[in-house]
């Protein structure tokens, strides 16, 4: 199986960072090849320019990362998003994956009647995004309305007809012990192990 990893975090040394080698080391454990997008490492521009909104009606990218990117979700048994909730959403490099990336003509098409979305990544099985954040998981559902689920996997994924769709929300990192920090690590690299 081939899984796509799309990270976005500017610090090495952050709890996501963590997060993404453990799911690295699950998925090689049970023999997935791993291709990783590090989206603070690649120069990705998430801007929507002039150009990017043209191509999005002719249904064609021209940003060359965009294109490079589509090839690689193309290839893609399942793809796994690794972020932190900043101010209750994403960060704008993964919010201009999606807005880039995520679209018509590489990751979905309009149906021919022109109601509703179908999805063009026929080999994708799967959509997994892992969160950290310091708000209360009660809180950000009831208080700020579970902005992540709503925006990404139902606004996005399920909307494009993507079925199977997983969100793994670690909360209050900061006020976690390092046992607790060290419990969702292993939770997660044994989780992605018996894939």
């Amino acid at each position: 199986m081939r899984t796509l990893i799309v990270f976005n975090h500017p610090y090495e040394g952050s709890y996501c960072n963590a997060i993404l080698q453990s799911t690295m080391t699950g998925l090689r454990k049970a023999k997935h090849e791993v291709d990783l997008i590090y989206l603070d490492k690649e120069d990705f521009n998430p801007v929507m320019t002039r150009d990017d909104l043209k191509a999005f009606v002719m249904r064609e990218p021209v940003d060359p990362k965009v294109i490079a990117y589509k090839k690689r979700l193309e290839q893609a048994d399942q793809i796994i998003f690794i972020f932190p909730i900043w101010w209750e959403l994403m960060p704008a490099l993964t919010k201009g994956f999606i807005d880039k990336v995520i679209f018509p003509g590489v990751a979905y098409d309009y149906k021919e009647n022109g109601l509703g979305m179908k999805p063009l990544l026929n080999k994708l099985q799967k959509v997994t995004m892992i969160t950290t954040m310091n708000t209360p998981g009660l809180a950000y559902r009831l208080l700020f309305g579970n902005a992540i689920k709503k925006a990404l996997l139902l606004g996005t994924f399920w909307k494009m007809g993507y079925k199977k769709r997983e969100w793994i929300s670690l909360n209050m990192v900061k006020m976690a012990s390092d046992k607790d920090r060290q419990k969702w690590l292993h939770k997660i690299e044994c989780k992605f192990a018996k894939q």
